[in-house]
């Protein structure tokens, strides 16, 4: 219920010249203009003269009746006693409390005698409940509303600040940033003068009068040519301006209603549309890998398995986790197409048959049942492949070790005449020369088992170092029986050497043959020859050594027992040889290892010459006297 006094504002007394005081006149011009708007909306006569034409109560009734819309019942339509017009301000007044209102200090007498005073109060109470309460902003009272809604619709014109209803619209530029802010078409804020505060006024008065239909409850002096504009006047002008653009404002949110809900289902058919082209999409990206993988091939090869595995990994890990995504999305893209609809009440979307949730998990589910059978598809191939480069490198490697093994068995079995046995040995070094070919396959094999992780091999107890280790031992052994028989061929020439002489020099070769070539290069030559007692320097080196090997850049096996022979013969006499222990052994009847080692015997010969001969009686050494005589019947004792 609205408590209102119609004593919150006093009267001025009247001036001496007996014109009533600035806001009185404003406001009875305002609140008259006020009431005549509803009689002329109703073809009902106006008032001419508040205190005179609202004394006998009916025009009241009848302001009442339309602003409140309901009949107030029977009342003296005539009335000539004060009674009778006593009865009908009565009714009007009860009717005003019948909504709610609580009146103090007005009573049917006051409108009666004409008390201009309370008469304004009283109109004001109506102005406020049935034009101005209606306005509401944020919750807030309706003068605050009010206000909240013109600093609104003002805020951002230059030289507009309404803090109130009065001041703030003297100079008329807040008249008019509210029609340009409404209708731009019919005033622009920019090309009225500021300072010229009546014009502006006069032009928001006509404009608003004659364009947008609100009524002039004032005139341009009551806001421009007093010191403080009247702020219920102004109020009651402005609820009129408030409920005029409302109208527009109206008609305004009904266009933007228009435009959200076009944007809505433009926006609903855009995500439908998209909806079914990322659905189809998706859909012929998932058949497509199918065919794909139903066409594949295999080259038989693990290279090609592998890139099929990888390209099997690579889609599981990239491409896959893309329509996973994808088909969350769409989910919830639908829900979201859905939700829209449901808001504004428009029709459920059902995706087209073939493009339904439905659809894409069974294309899904048939998907991974695809993906199953490739990823079998694909370890089979290279379990397969696995187990045949197994088998290729078993069958070479047992074929290469079957052939090694038969070359041994020829060469241990090698014997009778040397001429024979260097037939023979030549013929397994040829048995010998594919296995090179055969290495090099199986090295291509061995690595393609490396490139599959082939780390096992049930067929076959062979490796490819193994093998190739065992290759290069049966290579050396041919070279070794080789360079033997030709040498014992040589060394059976040589009748005059020795056996002794001619085992010692067969010795000493083969000692200094590192590369096991069967020849000497001059530095090999050299050492042997020192190993031998022959010294020479570098220079007569470098001579016997081109002598001996007749240009050839090495040092045969019989160009060297040829060359012993030349410098040995007739010194490698049982006596030379006696004086050669007694020279080392430096006049001893016995020679220890430190004198041979000194004296340049190779330490293979020294730790033979250990073996066969016996030791001297002292035991500091090996008794050479004894040794010598058993080999050549000659006694060197002294």
């Amino acid at each position: 219920m609205t408590t209102i006094s119609t004593t919150s504002q006093g009267l001025r007394n009247k001036s001496s010249n007996g014109q009533l005081p600035e806001w009185v006149a404003t406001q009875q011009k305002a609140f008259q203009r006020w009431a005549n708007t509803y009689y002329e909306s109703h073809d009902v006569p106006p008032l001419a003269d508040l205190k005179e034409d609202l004394a006998d109560g009916v025009r009241l009734i009848q302001l009442l009746e339309i602003i409140g819309n309901e009949p107030l019942g029977r009342y003296y339509k005539n009335p000539k006693l004060r009674v009778q017009k006593a009865e009908n301000v009565n009714t009007a007044l009860d009717f005003i409390k019948h909504r709610g209102i609580l009146l103090y200090n007005i009573g049917a007498e006051d409108i009666i005698d004409g008390n201009l005073k309370l008469i304004l109060g009283l109109l004001w109470i109506l102005v406020l409940r049935f034009t101005i309460s209606e306005i509401n902003e944020e919750g807030l009272s309706a003068k605050e509303g009010l206000l909240l809604w013109c600093q609104r619709k003002t805020a951002g014109y230059k030289g507009v600040e309404i803090k109130d209803f009065s001041s703030s619209w003297a100079d008329g530029k807040a008249f008019c940033a509210l029609i340009d802010r409404h209708r731009p078409d019919l005033l622009d804020y920019e090309e009225i003068d500021p300072k010229d505060h009546k014009g502006n006024t006069a032009l928001a008065f006509r404009i608003a009068a004659e364009e947008v239909g609100i009524p002039q409850l004032l005139d341009v002096e009551d806001v421009c040519d007093v010191a403080k504009p009247d702020e219920r006047s102004v109020m009651t002008y402005v609820a009129y301006w408030f409920h005029a653009f409302s109208a527009l404002d109206k008609i305004e949110t009904a266009g933007r209603r228009l435009e959200k809900f076009v944007e809505v289902t433009g926006s609903a058919i855009s995500m439908q549309h998209g909806f079914e082209r990322r659905m189809k999409a998706l859909l012929d990206a998932i058949r497509k890998i199918q065919q794909e993988w139903e066409e594949a091939e295999f080259e038989g090869t693990y290279a090609d398995a592998k890139e099929q595995s990888r390209k099997f990994f690579s889609y599981k890990n990239s491409t896959k986790r893309e329509w996973v995504t994808e088909k969350s999305e769409l989910a919830s893209l639908l829900g979201n197409i859905r939700t829209k609809l449901a808001t504004y009440g428009l029709a459920e979307y059902d995706p087209p048959e073939g493009l339904k949730l439905s659809d894409l998990e069974t294309a899904w589910n048939g998907l991974v049942k695809s993906e199953a059978t490739r990823s079998r598809r694909i370890n089979n191939n290279m379990r397969d492949i696995k187990e045949q480069l197994r088998k290729s490198f078993a069958d070479t490697a047992n074929e290469f070790a079957l052939s090694l093994n038969t070359a041994s068995v020829q060469i241990s079995e090698l014997d009778g005449e040397l001429e024979k046995q260097l037939e023979g040995i030549t013929m397994v070094s040829e048995q010998l020369k594919p296995l090179e070919d055969m290495l090099k396959e199986l090295k291509k094999l061995n690595e393609k088992c490396v490139e599959a992780n082939v780390e096992e091999n049930d067929h076959t107890v062979y490796s490819c170092d193994e093998l190739e280790y065992e290759l290069g031992l049966a290579k050396q052994s041919v070279i070794k029986k080789l360079a033997f028989i030709e040498n014992q061929i040589v060394a059976r020439s040589m009748t005059n050497l020795t056996p002794i002489q001619l085992e010692e020099f067969e010795s000493v070769f083969r000692y200094f043959d590192k590369g096991q070539r069967n020849q000497l290069s001059e530095s090999e030559f050299s050492g042997a020859l020192a190993s031998l007692g022959l010294v020479y320097s570098e220079e007569e080196m470098h001579e016997v050594f081109e002598a001996a090997c007749g240009n050839n850049g090495a040092v045969s096996f019989e160009q060297f027992i040829n060359f012993m022979v030349e410098v040995t013969e007739d010194q490698q006499t049982a006596e030379q040889v006696i004086q050669s222990f007694i020279d080392i052994a430096n006049g001893k009847d016995y020679v220890t290892e430190l004198d041979l080692q000194n004296s340049l015997v190779p330490d293979s010969m020294i730790d033979q010459l250990k073996e066969t001969m016996p030791p001297s009686a002292n035991g500091e050494g090996m008794d050479y006297v004894t040794y010598m005589a058993q080999l050549t019947g000659i006694n060197s004792a002294k």
